[in-house]
């Protein structure tokens, strides 16, 4: 996910964001991988799609500040001021976020993983930030990147998932009934002992997908889905698949050019 088009800020730039007269001007898509600024002061600042990787932000003041889509992965924000911050998009694997000001900060669609630590209390579950147990019912989330994503125990029932790319993501566990995978990317995706009862996964890549132990009734539709190389697959829900009707199964996928009737036989 790295830019190699961000700038690299000039050590006058630090100086100022340190002793807090950055006057709030824009400073998105600047480059501050490891850079230190703690107890800076960076209020109402916009840090729109900077590189934050492994920066040492603890304590600092960065209420209001604007860091939709910022990577702040295995960044150390430890004590720091996010109070009506925006967040939406940005990357949070591995940040700590221990002790934060999370009053009113806005996550939608933020990215965490397992080793991501949160504030003591924090309902980061249901903030809209995307990650494992995180409840994502009905949430809307078409055409999303969502590729190699942790997303085990999630609750995603009934979410809009159209042209999501989850190739290679990890929904062991995963509460997806109800949900619309409409053209979704599944290739390689680790789904196993989900549930996917009432899905439509019409035009979906599933191909490699590891379908152990999945629950897959009263599907909505499979019209064009390629299943092939699918892994775990049940002879029962195999069985359950083929017994669809011939204008599902011999739907051309738009991506594969099979029909969903040749790769349940792969």
């Amino acid at each position: 996910m790295e830019n190699s088009t961000l700038l690299v800020p000039s050590p006058d730039i630090l100086t100022a964001l340190k002793a807090g007269i950055v006057n709030h001007e824009a400073l998105s898509q600047f480059d501050f991988k490891g850079v230190d600024l703690r107890r800076a002061n960076l209020k109402n600042i916009s840090l729109l799609g900077a590189d934050l990787t492994g920066a040492s932000l603890s304590d600092a003041n960065l209420q209001g500040a604007d860091l939709r889509g910022a990577n702040l992965q295995g960044a150390d924000l430890r004590g720091v001021n996010l109070h009506n911050a925006s967040l939406n998009r940005a990357m949070l694997q591995k940040a700590d976020l221990s002790g934060a000001n999370l009053t009113e900060t806005r996550l939608q669609v933020a990215y965490y993983d397992s080793l991501t630590i949160w504030p003591e209390g924090y309902s980061y579950k249901n903030s809209g930030a995307i990650g494992p147990k995180a409840n994502l019912a009905g949430a809307y989330l078409c055409t999303a990147d969502l590729r190699d994503i942790d997303l085990q125990e999630t609750n995603l029932l009934g979410a809009y998932l159209n042209g999501a790319d989850l190739t290679g993501a990890n929904l062991q566990n995963a509460r997806l009934s109800g949900a619309t995978l409409r053209l979704a990317f599944l290739t390689g995706a680790y789904l196993r002992n989900a549930r996917l009862n009432g899905v439509d996964l019409q035009g979906a890549d599933l191909r490699a997908a590891d379908l152990s132990n999945v629950e897959m009734e009263n599907l909505q539709s499979i019209a064009g889905a390629d299943f092939s190389l699918v892994q775990g697959l049940s002879e029962a829900n195999r069985d359950m698949l083929l017994s669809r009707s011939s204008a599902e199964l011999d739907v051309w996928n738009p991506y594969t050019r099979r029909t969903t009737r040749q790769s349940l036989s792969c």
